[in-house]
């Protein structure tokens, strides 16, 4: 039997604290035992291993982000909901460090909850382009250069890569803000792909 007071969502959690702590690559079954009073087997009754937890705890992590960004969207549409969305994404990933980093990773078709957790954001952000008028390759195209200059700045403030005496905050600001100015040209930005495609 498994010991009293330990479940599953009790190893879950302590993960998530560890990953926020010390980093992904610090999440270990070791750490999590000695931090809960088992022995490694124990958690076995719980997770079917590592790699089981660190979805476990990207489930999470992304359902309580879609949360979050939808809560910032609520009302908003266009630049204001881009916007929204990014401050809420980058205070949400500083916070939340390690639990972000599992976030970021392609997800596996083999885990459904995995998959709709993902899918979760993605709703939420693809809702706030609504007002671009963007579908296909053009959508996918610009949530990718929003999640990647959101994650480039993020990863760099984390790492401590901002160090000139200009406020980070107004430099977010005007790097999505120029974001969502292209996104309002985005379709003409396509160049000789859309001709070869035509």
């Amino acid at each position: 039997m498994p010991r009293a007071g330990i479940s599953t969502s009790r190893v879950i959690e302590e993960a998530e604290t560890v990953v926020d702590e010390v980093g992904l690559p610090g999440l270990t079954l070791a750490t999590i035992a000695a931090r809960l009073g088992v022995q490694i087997p124990s958690l076995y009754k719980h997770v079917a291993g590592m790699t089981a937890l660190q979805t476990e705890v990207a489930i999470r992590a992304k359902n309580e982000l879609a949360l979050t960004l939808a809560r910032a969207s609520v009302g908003r549409a266009g630049d204001d909901a881009i916007l929204a969305i990014s401050v809420a994404y980058r205070s949400w990933a500083k916070q939340h460090p390690g639990r972000y980093a599992t976030t970021q990773r392609a997800t596996e078709s083999g885990s459904e909850s995995n998959v709709e957790a993902t899918r979760a954001v993605l709703r939420v952000v693809t809702d706030a382009f609504v007002a671009y008028d963007l579908e296909g390759d053009d959508l996918i195209d610009a949530i990718r250069a929003l999640r990647s200059t959101l994650h480039g700045f993020i990863e760099l403030e984390l790492a401590g890569g901002f160090g000139l005496p200009v406020d980070v905050d107004r430099s977010f600001e005007r790097a999505v803000l120029g974001l969502t100015a292209a996104f309002k040209h985005w379709q003409d930005m396509s160049g000789g792909q859309s001709a070869d495609r035509a």
